[in-house]
C-alpha cells in the first residue's frame, strides 16, 4: 500500500474554510495574520484558548470533545480536524477538548457586519459541525459495529477532502483502535474484530496510519449514505 498524500498546501485551515465559502483577499490576509499567532497543544492535552477568548481554528492534527466520567470512562462526541472552529462555547461541562494528536490552532479573526466572507463561511462551518452531530446520534443509536465504523470513515474522507488532505480515496487515520471504541460506542475488541472483517472483504486497507476505502461508492449506496457539503445541508433529505 502507498502512503497517504502529504498536500503541499501549507494551510488546511484556509483550504477547507474556502470551500464553505468564496474568501477575497482581505479575508485570506486576516486568516494569514491570525496564523502567525498559532499556538503548539501537545497530544492527550486539554485543547484550550487566550483567556477572554472562546473561538478559535484547527490549523493542523486532530482533536476531539469528549465526555468524561469518574471511573474512567469517556465518549468521543465529535472529532475536529484542521479548518474546524474551535467554539469553546458549544463545549460546556462536563465535556472538553483534547488533542487526539499534536494539534496547532490559532485564533480566528475578528470579524464585523462588514466581513461577509468570512462570517459565510464560519456561518457554514458551525451548520456542518451540527450536521455531523446529529448524524453521530443516529449512527450510535441504529448501526450495527460494521455500518457505525463504515459510516464514520466515509464522513471523515469527505471532511478531510475539503481541506485537501486527501488523495483520492486514501487518507491519514493517526488514531489508534481504543479512540475509536470510544468513539463509536464499542469496545476495542470490538473495533479490532470489525477491522479485521472489513479488510477480509476487501472494504478497506489500513496500514502504518494511513486508511484507503477499496469502493466508496458501494459503501455509501449500502449506508445510504449522504455527503454534507458547503450550501447543500438545508437540502439534505437525511443522515
Amino acid at each position: 500500500m502507498t502512503p497517504a498524500f502529504r498536500p503541499t498546501d501549507s494551510s488546511p485551515a484556509v483550504t477547507r474554510l474556502s470551500a464553505l465559502a468564496p474568501l477575497g483577499p482581505v479575508s485570506l490576509a486576516a486568516l494569514d495574520e491570525a496564523q502567525r499567532q498559532r499556538r503548539k497543544i501537545a497530544v492527550h492535552r486539554e485543547v484550550t484558548l487566550a483567556a477572554g477568548s472562546h473561538l478559535g481554528l484547527i490549523l493542523s492534527g486532530w482533536a476531539a470533545r469528549v465526555r468524561h466520567w469518574s471511573d474512567g470512562r469517556r465518549q468521543i462526541m465529535h472529532v475536529l480536524l484542521a479548518g474546524d472552529l474551535l467554539d469553546m462555547e458549544q463545549a460546556p461541562d462536563p465535556v472538553s477538548t483534547i488533542a487526539l494528536t499534536p494539534v496547532e490552532i490559532c485564533p480566528t479573526p475578528r470579524t464585523t457586519s462588514g466581513d461577509d466572507e468570512l462570517m459565510a463561511a464560519f456561518a457554514q462551518s458551525r451548520m456542518l459541525e451540527r450536521f455531523y452531530l446529529y448524524r453521530h446520534i443516529a449512527r450510535l443509536g441504529r448501526l450495527n459495529a460494521v455500518d457505525r465504523l463504515t459510516d464514520w470513515l466515509l464522513e471523515t474522507h469527505d471532511r478531510l477532502a475539503l481541506a485537501g488532505l486527501t488523495n483520492g480515496n486514501r487518507f491519514d487515520l493517526p488514531i489508534t483502535q481504543e479512540t475509536l471504541a470510544d468513539l463509536l460506542g464499542l469496545t476495542s475488541v470490538h473495533v479490532n474484530r470489525t477491522l479485521q472483517l472489513l479488510r477480509r472483504d476487501l472494504v478497506l486497507e489500513w496500514s502504518g496510519g494511513a486508511l484507503c476505502l477499496i469502493d466508496p461508492e458501494a459503501l455509501a449506496r449500502h449506508l445510504d449514505y449522504q455527503p454534507a457539503h458547503a450550501g447543500t445541508i438545508k437540502q439534505a433529505s437525511g443522515f
